[in-house]
């Protein structure tokens, strides 16, 4: 008699959160990966297991009587292997137990702090925060230099797997005495036609910035100034007669306080997503999905 082949653990994994979830769709999102991998992957365990496990609907899955046999020890099992990987995973941390993280400035100055200050408090891990635009995090993750990156601006991250975790509102600045200042509406061709204190080309801000004149039908003329990270447009915009599109993460303080003067510009709301991004080649665990976790929790909506 030929033995039966034992289903690998993640394929396990994925029937258990089928079942858990109640549809393939619903396991996929969860999971991170496409519905034709999940189908793929629970038809390939139960031709392996000799055992129909789901019947399938247009409306998700039903439990067949011999699948509730089956994923009754499935999950034994997955619980088991979720305790040896904790062991593992302990084993690695003691020997490389520095959690390397990829951040887009506005985030990496405004939001990481307080995710890694929760984070610590629950590990002993080690954390390197490496703060870069945009652009160039989905480059670092790309290239497996991080762990988990942050990113600030939309559009594509190529084959890496994202999550949102919050939501950030840009906002345009200027220091008390400007012409803007008075509390009137800026036409948005105005604004558009103004060279702004900038961010450099690829950083989330100025991609959501331009995105957004671009998608009301105007295109912004070349900046004032372009500088390299928040805190210096914050400190120029402060001290000149420069105004700035700036995360209202990092002025909020100052606009409360009468050091800037927020301007509402006809018909422009600036709304982004911050999203965590990795390796669509490993599944997030130990630290790494610690801080996740984390950032889902504490995140910030506009």
């Amino acid at each position: 008699m030929v033995a039966r082949r034992l289903p690998d653990l993640a394929a396990l994994d994925i029937v258990v959160t089928v079942a858990r979830l109640g549809s393939m769709g619903a396991a996929a999102r969860d999971l991170g990966i496409s519905q034709q991998a999940v189908s793929a992957r629970v038809r390939g365990a139960e031709r392996e297991l000799g055992v129909e496990i789901f019947i399938r609907s247009a409306g998700g899955v039903d439990i067949t009587a011999n699948g509730m046999a089956v994923l009754e020890w499935a999950n034994a099992l997955v619980e088991r292997g979720a305790q040896f990987m904790t062991g593992v995973d302990t084993l690695i941390d003691a020997r490389h137990a520095t959690l390397v993280v990829a951040a887009s400035k506005t985030v990496a100055e405004y939001l990481v702090p307080r995710w890694i200050t929760t984070l610590t408090h629950q590990s002993d891990v080690k954390i390197s925060v490496r703060p870069m635009n945009s652009a160039d995090v989905i480059e670092t993750v790309h290239q497996d230099e991080a762990d988990l990156g942050f990113i600030e601006s939309p559009g594509s991250i190529g084959d890496l797997t994202d999550t949102l975790v919050a939501r950030d509102e840009l906002v345009v600045v200027v220091a008390p005495g400007h012409r803007w200042s008075d509390g009137r509406t800026v036409d948005i061709a105005e604004l558009a036609a103004t060279p702004l204190i900038q961010r450099e080309p690829g950083s989330g801000t100025r991609v959501t910035y331009e995105a957004a004149l671009q998608d009301s039908g105007v295109s912004p003329t070349e900046p004032l100034i372009e500088l390299r990270s928040v805190t210096a447009i914050r400190s120029s915009v402060l001290t000149s007669s420069g105004a700035a599109v700036l995360s209202r993460l990092s002025v909020d303080d100052d606009i409360e306080a009468g050091r800037l003067v927020r301007v509402e510009v006809a018909g422009l709301r600036m709304v982004r997503p911050l999203r965590a991004v990795w390796s669509s080649h490993i599944r997030l665990r130990g630290p790494a999905r610690e801080l996740l976790d984390i950032a889902r929790a504490h995140g910030r909506p506009a």
